[in-house]
């Protein structure tokens, strides 16, 4: 018979392209844990019109934010019920100090992992990519440049930028993540559960991260 393994929480954090998609799906594969995405579960919420998910329409409805206990509740909500007793990887939440309180009081995490990626980097591989808006191919600059610049390959028609994947807007975004982020890192930090990892690709940052998460918790199987 395998041992019994106790429960093992953990928390992403990155900014907006620092690859953190990507590495919580290696996580979640590599240590067999329930993924949490926050903003996954609001959707969720949404589509199936939960008491939480009509009360978070209500605000999403009139363009204003959802507000902090709201947020809090629906995760929570979600700990106590669907990830009861359930090893996790928590993505997106928590955002702000009143959050962070929040979770820890019900729930004692065993690491934050925070993804430290460089902005210029951030910015080159966000700006970098470029689409046909008539058939949704993608390109990048960097990884898979169209065969002449700013050219669809099949078309010839000119490529756009997403205005998300906009200069000003990626700045914006990722000062605003610094903003907000920066107290909660700081929160982790204190209660000695931060660890950051950096680096520049995913797969140069990943093999750090699997090799700190495997001597918090070894992969057994059962015999």
């Amino acid at each position: 018979m395998g041992s019994i393994q106790k429960a093992f929480r953990a928390l992403i954090m990155g900014a907006p392209g620092s690859g953190k998609g990507t590495i919580s799906e290696w996580i979640v594969n590599d240590f067999n844990l329930k993924h949490l995405a926050a903003g996954d579960l609001l959707r969720k919420n949404i589509k199936d019109q939960t008491a939480i998910g009509k009360e978070v329409s209500q605000y999403i409805e009139k363009g204003l934010l959802v507000p902090d206990d709201l947020v809090t509740k629906m995760i929570l909500e979600e700990l106590s019920t669907s990830l009861r007793n359930q090893s996790y990887l928590l993505d997106g939440f928590p955002r702000t100090i009143p959050q962070a309180e929040s979770l820890h009081k019900f729930e004692k995490l065993d690491v934050c992992i925070n993804l430290d990626v460089p902005e210029k980097e951030i910015m080159d591989r966000i700006q970098g990519r470029w689409y046909h808006p008539g058939s949704g191919r993608t390109y990048h600059l960097q990884f898979s440049p169209p065969k002449i610049e700013g050219k669809d390959d099949v078309t010839g028609e000119p490529l756009e930028q997403r205005p998300d994947d906009k200069p000003e807007t990626v700045r914006a975004r990722l000062d605003t993540y610094r903003n907000q982020t920066a107290p909660v890192l700081s929160f982790y930090r204190e209660k000695n559960l931060l660890q950051e990892f950096s680096g520049t690709k995913s797969k140069e940052i990943y093999p750090k991260v699997k090799e700190y998460l495997t001597k918090l918790r070894p992969v057994t199987k059962p015999s």
